[in-house]
């Protein structure tokens, strides 16, 4: 299966996204498609053996859409200067039509000329030419309508496009009758209503693209952090290129106060970057050759030089970019019921409107009130509210994250937040730093102690868990040589263990110990280093314990302060490690942690998790990545602290990207509020519909309550704006 997310152009409303996701997901060989209508793209998941791009983009088209080709970044539509003049122009416009067509019934002076009294004919003609302009400057609706109702997925523009149509040909005929000499037709002409409905349409996506413009404007930031130039060095000679020139492997060079243009390594000169865009930390890092360093950081005060190694898609932040963007075209469970009322919805306000229309005529009312309940119907029941509802709320919550370090990878994750009672957290890395030092060490051999070092450091080498890192780290900063390994093997949950210098080391904790059947007459000793919050470290050789070595983190900055607020929040915190009980248990308490389950397998981490949501709990786990992807894959949401460079090959469903713990307090906040924030949106949305769509048919008029086309086209852009200010407040955090 391959996937590809395409920009989809003449999408307007909720209708049209979900008729497109509809027709894509029937087609043979689509795997599955979610059309997002905020970003205007699709994301198809679709075999690549049977369907190409320009097959996806053929079906596309026979929905009655166009691709604009692979989404490649956020475009902000900001309006261009002609765009502003053209609504200003017709705004003008908008306000001389209704004068001309309403002045008289509020006894406004009107010229003579144009008189619906005196010179009917003149007065036509005026409404007519204005009206003729207002269908030229909206005839995108007109034509998207037809199209959408011709591929059989009628949308708001289908509803506007019959109700404008219909009103203007019937106004055409009164125009003909005037002509012939019938004035009676004079006040039965209703081209300011198919004007007046299509500059409000007009007036309702103006306001709506600068909305969604804003809601995207925190992930465009992301891709703004990368300069747009670089300087590579190439047989000594330096050039400025773009970031497209920039290949894997070049020499680019970065002098003080200029970003990184791509991720790489240093290979010449040291300085202080600024990374806090990614990790959060405020504070200047130091690098030196062999650093790692990302695109978008600062050059406070060195001269380097770095080798070229993820560049385009594959950087750091076109990563962080990617997964933002296919998080919000997946579908949360409360977006499909809205898209799926709004599916029906369409077709059922056209069936309405129809019947109400020859409901007017069987009981005798005239053509002309007929027809503008017809079309008052169509307008005024427009789903464009009920279309922005979801998805707006999502995609402003995913910019929210984005912007607070917390990278979703699925949308339905902001819905499920808001329900977890249980957050299970793994220690190393995670409760705490990961950046273990040695603390102890109790020998057994007549091996000294800095060569016993360099044997478990070697080994340590070839592991990637961040105890390991202790001893590695120990070897460099003391300019100790790593020597070589053979038949290395790492036994999850275990240890380690290989060959140096023909001779056997194992490695790793008390189990492994156990698994090797080797006596063990240390457990006091064990038991010693563990109440000083130490992680035990066993070291056999030769089938004999020779090495205690007692290995110390440090808990994380904020790690209390969360847990006592998930605790204030009745939310059920657990730690989950396979570390002794004895270190687990000491940090638990010093945290606030209450309940331990310590010396476990990477295996029985995941078993642990399954048996919480067997208990019907709703289960969040919280790791670093490396180990613990049984578990993550297996709890409701799994969330992975990582150091944000490696964030494409996270199995989690969220990312921290600023290894900060309290970003998970603020991602079940920000799920309570876009949850009760889609909630309003869905009530006034379908409350609106459901209240005006029986005024518009006329069940108030006893009472002297009715509307018109015009009115019907302004309650719906306010229904729209409701909607959009609604979730805009979410912005506010």
């Amino acid at each position: 299966m391959k996937k590809i997310i395409l920009s989809i152009d003449g999408m307007t409303c909720s209708a049209c996204s979900n008729g497109l996701e509809k027709y894509l997901n029937k087609q043979n060989g689509v795997h599955s498609a979610s059309v997002n209508l905020v970003l205007a793209n699709a994301s198809i998941e679709y075999d690549e053996k049977l369907l190409n791009q320009s097959q996806l983009e053929e079906f596309v088209k026979q929905a009655g859409f166009k691709s604009l080709g692979e989404f490649k970044e956020i475009k902000l539509e900001t309006k261009s200067k002609k765009d502003k003049i053209q609504f200003i122009v017709f705004t003008i416009l908008a306000i001389l039509l209704m004068y001309i067509s309403m002045g008289h019934m509020v006894h406004l002076p009107t010229p003579e000329i144009i008189n619906p009294h005196t010179n009917s004919l003149n007065y036509a003609i005026s409404l007519l030419v204005l009206t003729i302009a207002f269908i030229v400057y909206g005839f995108d609706i007109l034509k998207n309508g037809y199209k959408n109702l011709i591929h059989k997925t009628p949308n708001m523009d289908t509803l506007v496009g019959i109700g404008v149509i219909s009103s203007f040909l019937y106004s055409l005929y009164g125009f003909y009758m005037i002509i012939k000499g019938n004035y009676s037709y004079t006040m039965n002409l209703y081209f300011e209503s198919s004007a007046i409905v299509i500059y409000f349409i007009k007036l309702g996506r103006y306001i709506d693209g600068i909305s969604k413009d804003k809601t995207k404007e925190a992930i465009s930031k992301l891709v703004k952090i990368t300069p747009e130039t670089a300087v590579v060095k190439k047989d000594g000679v330096e050039k400025q290129v773009t970031l497209d020139e920039i290949q894997k492997g070049d020499i680019v060079i970065s002098r003080p106060g200029e970003k990184i243009a791509v991720d790489g390594e240093i290979i010449l000169g040291k300085a202080h970057l600024d990374e806090s865009f990614i990790t959060g930390e405020s504070k200047p890092v130091s690098k030196e050759i062999g650093s790692k360093v990302i695109a978008g950081s600062m050059n406070y005060d060195g001269y380097l030089e770095y080798k070229a190694e993820r560049i385009g898609k594959e950087s750091t932040i076109s990563e962080i970019v990617k997964l933002v963007v296919e998080a919000s075209n997946t579908k949360a469970p409360i977006a499909k019921v809205a898209d799926t009322v709004s599916g029906y919805f369409v077709p059922a306000v056209i069936i309405i409107a129809i019947i109400s229309f020859f409901a007017y005529l069987l009981f005798g009312s005239e053509f002309n009130v007929a027809l503008s309940t017809f079309v008052t119907v169509l307008v005024v029941a427009c789903p464009c509210s009920l279309g922005l509802a979801t998805p707006l709320a999502i995609v402003v919550s995913e910019g929210l994250c984005a912007s607070n370090g917390i990278l979703v990878k699925k949308s339905e994750i902001l819905e499920n937040a808001q329900k977890v009672d249980t957050i299970v957290f793994d220690k190393t890395g995670t409760l705490t730093y990961g950046k273990l030092k040695i603390s102890e060490i109790l020998n057994y051999s007549n091996i000294d102690n800095m060569d016993l070092l360099q044997l478990v450091g070697s080994l340590e080498s070839k592991s990637t868990h961040p105890i390991g890192k202790a001893f590695t780290d120990y070897l460099e900063e003391n300019k100790i040589q790593i020597l070589d390994v053979e038949d290395f093997e790492n036994i999850a949950g275990f240890g380690i263990v290989g060959k140096i210098k023909n001779q056997k080391i194992i490695v790793g904790n008390s189990k492994i110990v156990d698994k090797y059947q080797v006596q063990n007459p240390y457990l006091n000793d064990e038991k010693s280093l563990s109440e000083k919050g130490n992680s035990i470290i066993y070291v056999v050789k030769d089938d004999k314990v020779i090495s205690l070595i007692g290995v110390n983190d440090v808990i994380r900055e904020n790690a209390k302060e969360v847990i006592d607020v998930l605790n204030k929040n009745k939310i059920q915190t657990i730690m989950l490690t396979g570390d002794n009980k004895e270190t687990a248990e000491k940090i638990a308490n010093e945290i606030g942690i209450t309940k331990v389950i310590s010396n476990v397998l990477p295996s029985e981490k995941s078993d642990m998790i399954k048996k919480l949501k067997e208990e019907n709990k709703f289960v969040m786990m919280c790791g670093d990545g490396i180990n613990d992807s049984p578990a993550l894959a297996n709890s409701d949401i799994g969330v992975s602290v990582n150091s944000g460079t490696d964030i494409a090959m996270d199995s989690s469903d969220v990312i921290l990207t600023r290894n900060n713990l309290s970003c998970i307090v603020d991602l079940i906040s920000i799920s309570k509020k876009t949850i009760r924030n889609i909630k309003q949106n869905l009530f006034w949305a379908f409350f609106y519909n459901v209240l005006m769509i029986p005024v518009a048919i006329g069940i108030l008029k006893p009472f002297g309550i009715s509307i018109n086309p015009m009115i019907a086209s302004l309650a719906m852009v306010f229904s729209s704006v409701t909607v959009i200010i609604n979730a805009s407040r979410l912005r506010k955090g």
